[in-house]
């Protein structure tokens, strides 16, 4: 009986606490395209829009390092899939790029022609998550 009253409490503290701080966020991994990874013949644009990336989030690339890596680029370059010479590189096969800001960020893969075909993508990140919907009051 004890035990019943005290989970009822931790939960009811918890839904309390969740009422009272909306904006407190979980910050989110995002596994670029999913369980497929950063690959080609994939449509990063179509898996962006599906997600909400916020700061704070951590995008983790993984690719067969032998065949792959992630550029960040400014978004002209992006556009037109070129490699400045200061550009960011990674290259482990499980890059983890945190987004500490909010903005536009744009990645691709600088290996021969595999921007050109597709192994982009662009994202926006923004400061905070949608609100969380409120529970009505009770009447």
């Amino acid at each position: 009986m004890a035990f019943k009253q005290m989970l009822v409490a931790v939960v009811a503290a918890a839904a309390l606490a969740v009422s009272f701080f909306p904006g407190l966020a979980v910050a989110t991994e995002h596994m670029v395209g999913d369980d497929r990874g950063w690959t080609l013949n994939f449509n990063y644009t179509a898996w962006a829009e599906t997600k909400q990336f916020v700061v704070g989030d951590t995008l983790v690339f993984m690719y067969n390092i032998a065949a792959h890596n992630v550029v960040e680029v400014g978004g002209p370059d992006f556009l037109s899939c070129t490699k400045p010479a200061n550009a960011v590189v990674w290259t482990s096969g499980e890059d983890r790029v945190t987004l500490d800001k909010a903005g536009r960020r744009w990645f691709f893969c600088a290996v021969g022609q595999h921007c050109q075909n597709g192994m982009k993508l662009k994202i926006t990140v923004l400061e905070t998550g949608a609100p969380t919907p409120q529970p009505a009051p009770f009447a």
